[in-house]
């Protein structure tokens, strides 16, 4: 982490680093996408010297994966949920249907 970056900024980075590691995410990537983030937050609040039209311009990193979350009416894909049942080693998946796998992840 940089030292330039506020403790806020230190606590943001660490939360999606680590929610990207449980989501299966290899710490290295996991690292990259939580710097790029923070970075970007901190370009659009006007914290960082340098930024890019594309950071102040764009939708926000919350705002973004708020809708990617697929928290909504549609719920999570069916992909999602296979791979949640595979985590869970669920036998049958690879033939089930996307209500039968909301099904049997229990969510």
């Amino acid at each position: 982490m940089p030292k330039a970056w506020s403790a806020k900024r230190e606590r943001q980075y660490e939360h999606i680093k680590e929610g990207l590691e449980d989501q299966g995410r290899s710490e290295d990537t996991a690292e990259e996408i939580a710097a790029r983030t923070v970075n970007k937050e901190r370009a659009r609040s006007g914290e960082s010297k340098e930024k890019s039209k594309t950071s102040t311009d764009d939708i926000s990193s919350s705002r973004r994966g708020g809708l990617r979350s697929h928290q909504g009416s549609g719920g999570r894909t069916k992909a999602q949920l296979y791979e949640e049942a595979k985590k869970k080693n669920i036998e049958g998946r690879s033939s089930m249907s996307k209500d039968e796998l909301e099904k049997a992840v229990g969510r």
